[in-house]
């Protein structure tokens, strides 16, 4: 049996995403529309791993990626991030869909932590030389993490990266706003629905999840 996967993809002319609007985190991006859509595929089983921790039934065998919404992206877009908040982000969510959101989240942060703390301190550089080792990107997650947390409403010193007691304060407190019914309006006043918090906040973990991965040397 195939299972239908609603795609919302945000373009610009030097790079577009595609993300799967029901599954936060699960987004890829490329310098083409049927490029993302090849890498975005390529990462379904790998985004497994992230649903079924989060206790969800994740599609297997045959899927079909089909895309429901298109729109232009603009300069984060380009610079590496999926920055629009699509109209599907803007549907409400009961109080049973934002946890749902929220364990998703959840289990994108335990996986960016388990893959850390299993791969060496230097990571094999880029073609360029350049690319942070484990502990720079631990602690860029962190800090964004931080901004994340203001762009939701949530008020929290900077933690450090070492310290993981302020670390998962701050993440319960975020997982809190996420798993709050909501009628899809921006939260706190500004720009992020409930929904693109949670697509946003576990794409950037699980980027750079599997950047770690993919930089480890093989053991």
């Amino acid at each position: 049996m195939t299972v239908r996967i609603p795609i919302a993809v945000e373009t610009t002319p030097k790079k577009v995403f595609a993300s799967a609007i029901d599954w936060p985190g699960w987004s890829r991006s490329a310098k083409t529309l049927p490029a993302a859509l090849d890498v975005l595929a390529g990462y379904l089983d790998r985004y497994a791993v992230v649903a079924r921790a989060a206790g969800e039934a994740f599609p297997s065998g045959d899927v079909e990626i089909e895309i429901i919404e298109t729109g232009e992206g603009g300069s984060g877009t380009e610079f590496g991030v999926p920055s629009r908040v699509t109209d599907a982000d803007r549907r409400p969510t009961t109080v049973a869909e934002a946890d749902r959101l929220a364990r998703i989240v959840a289990a994108a942060w335990a996986r960016f932590e388990d893959i850390a703390a299993g791969a060496p301190e230097e990571l094999r550089k880029g073609p360029r030389g350049g690319g942070r080792d484990t502990a720079k990107i631990v602690g860029h997650v962190v800090e964004s993490d931080w901004y994340y947390a203001r762009e939701i409403g949530v008020r929290a010193k900077p933690p450090t990266r070492d310290d993981a007691a302020a670390v998962g304060t701050m993440r319960a407190a975020m997982l809190q706003v996420l798993r709050r019914p909501s009628d899809g309006s921006p939260l706190a006043d500004r720009r992020w629905t409930t929904r693109y918090a949670a697509h946003r906040i576990a794409w950037h973990a699980l980027d750079h999840a599997w950047e770690i991965e993919d930089r480890s040397e093989p053991r």
